[in-house]
């Protein structure tokens, strides 16, 4: 399958080939406040199967447990486009919003819904984890 997304202005885009290994829905207040919104959509590739053109601005951030998150945003138009962990070497987490064709996601799982904004309803039959 292939892939490809871009940022807000076009200076990064990327291409996937390769399978989607997770999608996912996070509504920690560090992707909410990120993202600009209730939660953020990401899915996750492996590293060998993305290339990304542009240059990438990262801002490292700390999760709850301490451990350093990389968010990869365009430094022109500041679309998130990317996160990375050290803790999770050789995957790539995508900002589900920056591909063309949205068409291919299908969330298995909520994290963090301890910090689910109370508006927001989640499907019961998916996977839910507090943290």
């Amino acid at each position: 399958m292939t892939m490809t997304g871009r940022c807000l202005c076009g200076a990064i885009s990327y291409e996937i080939e390769g399978e989607l290994q997770m999608c996912g829905v996070c509504h920690c207040k560090n992707c909410q406040r990120q993202a600009g919104s209730a939660y953020s959509v990401l899915f996750g590739v492996g590293d060998q199967d993305i290339a990304i053109s542009g240059d990438l601005t990262t801002y490292d951030d700390h999760g709850d447990s301490g451990n350093v998150v990389h968010r990869h945003f365009c430094g022109k138009c500041g679309s998130p486009v990317m996160t990375t962990l050290p803790t999770q070497p050789g995957m790539a987490y995508i900002k589900a919003g920056t591909l063309d064709d949205t068409s291919v996601l299908d969330p298995q799982i909520h994290f963090w819904t301890r910090s689910k904004q109370p508006w927001v309803e989640t499907d019961p039959d998916i996977l839910q984890m507090p943290r």
